[in-house]
């Protein structure tokens, strides 16, 4: 805890953003950090609340009354060895995790949770700043090789701790940067990519190898990795976006969220992107169709495009402003949320099933059709969707972004050549504890993060790549002394 009567001396205060007519002129982040005194405030507000359900909603478990208490009395060195006990890389979680741990919070009870977000941002970069981040390098090697495919937040934690225990790991990434979804499925303004390349620095040093441009299944058989290392940890990402099959789906300016995200990044970030293959906004009425965080991208990377208009479309019903914390608390609640994104400029609509892409007659998409629609409960208590008679619309769209998520992993090639048994979702199946923690139905072959539960956020995919990092090493050397 903090300050015993902090919560009632200081209020509830967050890190600000930069104007929104300044930061739509670039691509980088635009978060205004609070001072050293505001962040022993904030941390003095960490109430005695005798069971602290912040553990609960955070998906690592991180110690949070400890280092709240920690930046109160000016200890952040201290802090900065608490937080990294149970999060390897809290540089991600400080910027993009939605934070339900702030959700679980005692005090948002009131709606004034303690600012745990922003804590944990500003713990790991005054650590960055004072040079207390090293590699950890192990005192003896196993002799054990480790195959990591896919360099996602999963696989860069699985990798580090299996480092750590001193097994020779090889990360294998198919794009030409590691990172995975970090580095070009969240754009650069919510991730400045240098937040990778120092924590690849340390891990490099901690003697974790990193291949690029090897796609397993296609420029090498999966197979091959089973026969050249003791464990291979499958962390690839749940990539199959779920499509959009309706007339008109064929359409120029009809794509998928991820590739118009990935081409944008990739070119902030200094590669060479061909102009037919270069997905702008400019200049175009855009429509956005899903609402969830890669929407809210589309929407942010449209803005800096200089897009005429961006329209959001969502299927299901506009949350209330304010959820029932007696119904809710504290477990993360379904109510209205506005992204930054959001707020740079974008009209939203709600219920609302797209119909049709209507053709310009060149083989380009010019609109789209829509129907508003609405949910009841059927006569087993589960909710049914139907079209409103007489409530269809269009909206002019010279761009339209499919962002309504992911289906399961990407079958084709590597998994279909291993065999793996996949579960009733279509993700490689396995479980989470016991000693068959983390293992798929092939000898020595692992998997974790999205490829094993599903499109998740950042943070569980942490968690998973640690917990299996405990698994594989058990496997590996018969015990483990690595944490979960």
């Amino acid at each position: 805890m903090g300050k015993p009567t902090g919560f009632k001396e200081f209020p509830r205060q967050d890190r600000g953003y930069a104007p929104v007519a300044d930061r739509l002129t670039h691509y980088g982040e635009f978060m205004i950090p609070l001072s050293d005194e505001a962040l022993s405030q904030q941390g003095a507000r960490c109430m005695d609340c005798g069971i602290p359900f912040c553990h609960q909603g955070c998906p690592v478990n991180n110690i949070i009354p400890d280092w709240n208490d920690l930046v109160y009395r000016g200890e952040w060195r201290a802090a900065i060895d608490v937080l990294h006990s149970t999060n390897n890389f809290p540089e991600f979680t400080g910027r993009i995790c939605p934070a339900p741990c702030e959700a679980a919070c005692t005090l948002n009870l009131d709606d004034v949770p303690v600012t745990i977000k922003t804590l944990e941002y500003s713990i790991i970069e005054r650590a960055w700043e004072e040079g207390w981040v090293t590699p950890q390098i192990p005192r003896h090697k196993s002799g054990k090789r480790v195959a990591v495919v896919g360099s996602g937040p999963a696989g860069m934690a699985a990798a580090q701790q299996l480092a750590r225990a001193g097994h020779a790991v090889v990360i294998y990434e198919r794009q030409n940067r590691i990172g995975g979804l970090l580095r070009y499925g969240i754009p650069d303004f919510k991730l400045d990519k240098k937040v990778i390349d120092r924590r690849m620095a340390q891990m490099r040093a901690e003697g974790v190898e990193f291949k690029t441009n090897v796609h397993v299944g296609v420029d090498i058989k999966a197979k091959q990795l089973l026969e050249a290392y003791d464990a291979v940890v499958l962390t690839g990402g749940s990539e199959k976006p779920r499509d959009l099959p309706i007339p008109g789906r064929e359409l120029r300016g009809v794509e998928f969220a991820m590739d118009f995200l990935r081409t944008n990044s990739r070119r902030v970030q200094g590669d060479q992107i061909p102009e037919d293959e270069f997905i702008s906004a400019e200049g175009k009425h855009v429509v956005v169709i899903g609402g969830g965080d890669t929407g809210s991208d589309c929407i942010g990377t449209s803005n800096r495009h200089g897009a005429a208009s961006v329209t959001q479309l969502e299927i299901m019903p506009q949350p209330p402003e304010k959820e029932d914390k007696s119904i809710t608390w504290p477990n993360w609640p379904n109510k209205m949320r506005t992204s930054s994104s959001q707020e740079e400029g974008c009209e939203r609509i709600w219920q609302v099933a797209t119909k049709a892409f209507v053709d310009d007659g060149n083989g380009q998409v010019k609109a789209v059709k829509c129907v508003k629609v609405e949910w009841n409960k059927d006569d087993a208590g589960n909710w049914q969707m139907s079209e409103v008679e007489g409530s269809e619309f269009e909206l002019k769209a010279d761009l339209i972004t499919l962002a309504m998520g992911f289906v399961h992993p990407v079958h084709e090639g590597m998994l279909e050549e291993l065999g793996v048994e996949l579960d009733g979702r279509g993700n490689v199946k396995g479980e989470t504890e016991g000693v068959d923690a983390y293992k798929t139905s092939i000898e020595g072959v692992y998997a974790a993060g999205d490829m094993r539960r599903g499109q998740s956020l950042v943070v569980w995919a942490i968690r998973e790549g640690r917990q299996c990092a405990k698994a594989v090493d058990e496997y590996l050397m018969g015990s483990s002394d690595l944490p979960r």
